[in-house]
């Protein structure tokens, strides 16, 4: 009987111990499993199909790249729409913690102080081989993909209404603007948050030199309404007939003309110029499907739709100038210093706004 019991409880401890082998087993398989999954979450998310966007551009621009980025690569674009201070300053704000990949549209001028201040990262894509060194960053961190000029919008409808009854010509030059006769009737854009507002500040200082350039727009200012945060503000305003004249890009006066609003856009000689960018953020979540972005835009079925849809100028040599637009060649431009334009931004914008502290930005 003792014989029978201690071979039951070596039988017992036995197949305790195989128990406790297979069980150990499982464990370890189970293990091996959860790291698999682990694993495979990692390679879905380096393959992410989105991409997020900061954009200084118009709605209208946002809708139809986004729906032909989708179309042609089959990634999902978040825009987020900004003037272009807005936008640097929100990247630069995200420093620590980027939320988005890219930063496009607004002049390149709003790139170089991100890229000193390290929110941008190098990247030179192969559909820039060929292009003129002013749409390149020499240093590969921006990339130019379109031209705009500054224009003049007037009311053609208020205009001859109330002005030219008292004898004002229509407006031809910038120094027309300083007519008594434009108080509170004149809109612009905020230097402050607005690429054309920045660029349009700093036109006058070029064209004039550093005094006069200051007189003149503490005069101008005298009749200036208010600043608007945004470089397409001041059309929907004088398109309405609120206002009778303000300051913006020639190409977005020449779409709102194409709806068929009373308007009139004129290009002054001595205007400025912008190189629209586009640059990856540094620590975004997507760099490949970044990359893909900007390459993409150089393209010149893209290259065409944007100027087409747009009216701004290609920065491709092959691709024919805006419809109704005045060509590039004609376009008699100030000796716009872009190097000098971005060194001196900072000092700028500081000195406008000062100036037009009594002004509400609206």
């Amino acid at each position: 009987m003792k014989i029978f019991k201690t071979k039951l409880i070596s039988l017992i401890t036995l197949l305790m111990l195989i128990a406790t082998t297979i069980l150990s087993g499982c464990g370890t398989q189970s293990t091996a499993s959860t790291a698999g999954k682990t694993d495979t979450t990692k390679q879905v998310t380096s393959t992410s199909n989105k991409l997020v966007v900061y954009a200084a551009l118009n709605d209208s621009d946002v809708a139809w790249i986004q729906k032909k980025f989708k179309d042609d690569t089959g990634l999902e674009v978040e825009f987020l729409r900004f003037g272009a201070g807005d936008a640097a300053a929100r990247v630069e704000a995200e420093k620590a913690a980027p939320k988005a990949d890219v930063m496009v549209g607004g002049s390149v001028e709003f790139y170089d102080n991100l890229v000193k201040d390290g929110c941008l990262d190098k990247y030179t894509s192969p559909n820039a081989q060929g292009l003129d060194s002013q749409f390149i960053d020499p240093n590969g961190y921006w990339q130019g993909w379109y031209m705009g000029v500054l224009g003049m919008v007037y009311n053609t409808e208020r205009f001859n209404k109330e002005l030219a009854p008292k004898g004002v010509k229509e407006p031809a030059t910038w120094d027309d603007l300083l007519n008594p006769a434009y108080k509170d009737l004149y809109v612009t854009s905020n230097p402050a948050t607005a690429g054309g507002g920045y660029i349009f500040a700093a036109d006058q200082l070029f064209r004039l030199g550093d005094d006069l350039g200051w007189d003149y727009l503490n005069k101008l200012n005298q009749n200036v309404h208010h600043y608007t945060p945004g470089a397409v503000d001041p059309i929907t305003l004088v398109a309405t007939g609120q206002f009778i004249a303000g300051m913006a890009w020639a190409h977005d006066i020449e779409s709102a003309m194409k709806k068929g609003y009373p308007i009139k856009v004129v290009v002054p000689d001595q205007t400025a110029y912008e190189i629209g960018g586009a640059a990856l953020i540094k620590g975004g979540q997507n760099p490949a499907n970044a990359k893909k972005f900007i390459d993409w835009l150089l393209t010149k079925p893209i290259q065409e739709m944007n100027r087409d849809n747009s009216n701004r100028y290609s920065i491709l040599k092959d691709v024919a100038p805006p419809q109704g637009m005045i060509k590039l060649e004609d376009v008699k431009l100030v000796n716009y210093d872009r190097a000098k334009a971005s060194e001196m931004k900072a000092a700028v914008v500081k000195k406008f706004t000062d100036m037009i502290a009594n002004k509400a930005a609206k």
